[in-house]
């Protein structure tokens, strides 16, 4: 699954700058030339007045409809940037031409405050063949790049991606939606996990059936594809729409629910007609078959009653609802019933719902559900190739949050519980100032003094170890569940005092890892070597080992959150300690594990510190390295100016 940690318009300094805006304008028209839907509009203001409110100076970039590389005036921005403007209560300056010398002129002149649109985009085939001069000439215009068009982040275009080759790239708030609902959706759902899909064509989510069978508890298939797999399972289905290059597929799909243990939901009737209406809206006869016994010469254009309550059901009892595609013929009141139904159950639900995109969201709409929904997805092809999994350019190439640079001090077995306190509230004091993240990392019976004493400071209070059982007979064990319910926010695994001494395995390491994130808790996950293994030369092969068994079974979504420790056991409490350059190679064997485990998304934002003698004289150096996110700190940690020191570098 991608994940996606971007900046976004909040992370940067806009005011008084030039900012180009891609937003999805793309919206459609009556018969009579008015925008009869102006809900893309509605959804880019947050992100385009947050940027005036700052001083910016807007010049947005959108497509309309399909005027093929050419200047088509039919498909002109004009009436978009007059409901914008209406909408905002101030005039949006609209442009003649696109790169040409009348926008060109427009955005020089273009004042902090103020809004100007450009023409379409796909008035040059440049647009959508991300042609780098066409992409290089629109950044000429401004400072800084925000996409905020989900409905076109799948698109590798010059107003999408290539833009972003040439200027500063972040996100709108928009696009940040999208990737919250619809990523932890899908990378992180409240169980049970129900996806519905419809639509007419197994082949246009062959990866995402797939994609998705691994991770939801039931998946219901619904529409024109339907009736692939029923035929796939040997029922007969008239002349119902069927792709029969994909009855193997689908064969196979139903073979991997079962394997994987796994609900997959099929209609069990059929609205059918005798031939598909033209026009689509025309009045039918419609006849409700079994799909066991449905005639030669019927169409099954929607799922039948029984169909529709089943799948109700199964939504009403589910925590995460997402729904792509339409289960019939929606367009045609008479065949929208199961299309109905699937929106009622989700309306009625206190589950998470999910509408993505397209078809699905358009009948959301048109039914009256929309406000009883959790979240309409803006992008249909993006929605879809995102549940599949797949990296969409127009986000991919946005700049990165900043990692984090954490100074954690761990105390092993120093301070009582009034000890603590009064250090933390004296060091609190010292790092008030700090921009790095400080945790302190105490012993058990000092932790409720401890967060009590760090309550309204900047430092996080965090365990030295915990177990992996939920409860049982481990006398003197303290469970994650027991840390969470105090407050706590960090856990130190596999440290390699614990390791050396108390048998930590690699395999207790990640039983360890996996229980702390399922009650919340943030591990810091401990790697090293020790002096022969240095010796021997197989550091980092040892240290990325060891990292892929602790995460072994961890989703992108955790893994990002999670901070490694290199910690050389060789340098722990021997006052020896890595050069600068030794270190950096090391995290950066460990970070590019991470890329081969997880992609770039999650390597570049994972924190990675240094833990093995790190001191208030060599922080500064080691925190310099670009592949060193700071510091586990021992001794130096139990002295307030040391520390403030560490934690200020």
């Amino acid at each position: 699954m991608a994940y996606y940690c971007k900046k976004t318009v909040a992370d940067i300094d806009c005011a008084g700058k030039k900012v180009i805006v891609r937003v999805d304008f793309n919206v459609p028209f009556d018969s009579e030339g008015n925008i009869s839907d102006d809900k893309r509009i509605v959804g880019a203001l947050p992100t385009i007045k947050y940027l005036l409110d700052k001083n910016a100076a807007v010049i947005l970039v959108s497509h309309l409809g399909r005027p093929k590389g050419e200047f088509n005036m039919k498909y002109s921005m004009a009436p978009a940037s007059k409901r914008l403007s209406e909408l905002l209560g101030k005039e949006v300056i609209q442009a003649k031409d696109v790169i040409g010398p009348d926008a060109k002129a427009k955005a020089e002149s273009l004042k902090p405050g103020q809004i100007m649109m450009l023409e379409n985009a796909r008035f040059h085939k440049e647009e959508e063949k991300n042609n780098p001069e066409f992409a290089k000439e629109l950044a000429s215009m401004a400072e800084l790049y925000v996409n905020d068009a989900f409905g076109t982040a799948h698109r590798a275009h010059a107003t999408t991606a290539g833009i972003a080759d040439y200027l500063p790239a972040v996100s709108g708030f928009l696009i940040e939606k999208e990737i919250n609902f619809l990523g932890n959706a899908v990378n992180n759902p409240e169980h049970p996990f129900v996806a519905i899909l419809g639509g007419a064509k197994v082949a246009d989510k062959l990866t995402v059936i797939s994609s998705l069978l691994e991770k939801c508890d039931t998946l219901i298939i619904g529409g024109g594809m339907a009736y692939t797999f029923l035929k796939a399972q040997g029922y007969g289905i008239g002349t119902s729409l069927c792709d029969d290059e994909k009855l193997d597929y689908c064969k196979s799909m139903i073979e991997k629910a079962e394997k994987l243990g796994k609900k997959l939901l099929l209609p069990v009737d059929a609205t059918t007609i005798a031939e598909f209406p033209n026009p689509i809206d025309a009045p039918v006869v419609t006849a409700v078959y079994g799909v066991d016994s449905m005639p030669d010469d019927r169409m099954g254009c929607d799922i039948g009653p029984e169909t529709c309550k089943l799948f109700a059901e199964e939504v009403k009892n589910a925590k995460t609802v997402v729904w792509n595609g339409p289960m019939g013929v929606f367009e045609n009141p008479i065949l929208a019933q199961g299309t109905v139904a699937v929106a009622e159950a989700m309306a009625a639900s206190d589950a998470t719902t999910i509408v993505g995109g397209g078809d699905s969201a358009a009948a959301v709409e048109q039914l009256g559900f929309a406000g009883s929904i959790s979240h309409i997805s803006t992008g249909g092809g993006a929605s879809l190739e995102f549940l599949e999994g797949r990296d969409l350019p127009g986000i991919s190439c946005l700049e990165n949050k900043d990692r984090k640079i954490v100074a954690a001090g761990n105390w092993k077995m120093n301070k009582t519980p009034s000890q603590a306190a009064a250090f933390i509230k004296e060091l609190a004091e010292a790092v008030k100032d700090a921009k790095n993240q400080v945790i302190c990392a105490v012993p058990f019976v000092a932790i409720p003094a401890a967060l009590e004493a760090a309550k309204g400071t900047y430092i996080s209070i965090a365990a030295q170890t915990m177990d992996y059982h939920d409860k049982g007979a481990y006398t003197g064990e303290v469970s994650a569940e027991m840390l969470a319910d105090l407050g706590v926010k960090y856990v130190i695994i596999g440290h390699s005092e614990r390791r050396q001494y108390y048998n930590e395995t690699d395999e207790t390491v990640n039983l360890k890892v996996k229980q702390a994130l399922k009650y919340g808790l943030t591990p810091i996950v401990c790697v090293g070597e020790s002096k022969d293994q240095r010796l021997a030369g197989v550091t980092n092969e040892l240290v990325a080992y060891q990292v892929e068994y602790a995460l072994n079974g961890v989703r992108d979504d955790q893994a990002a959150g999670i901070i490694i420790a290199y910690e050389p056991i060789w340098a722990i409490g021997t006052g020896l300690t890595a050069t600068d350059d030794q270190a950096q190679e090391v995290c950066k064997a460990i970070r590019d594990t991470i890329c081969k485990l997880y992609g770039k998304n999650v390597s570049s934002v994972i924190t990675i510190q240094y833990g093995g003698s790190c001191n208030a004289k060599n922080a500064a150096g080691l925190f310099a390295m670009p592949d060193i996110d700071g510091g586990l700190v021992g001794g130096a940690s139990l002295k307030v100016p040391d520390f403030a020191v560490i934690a200020n570098s």
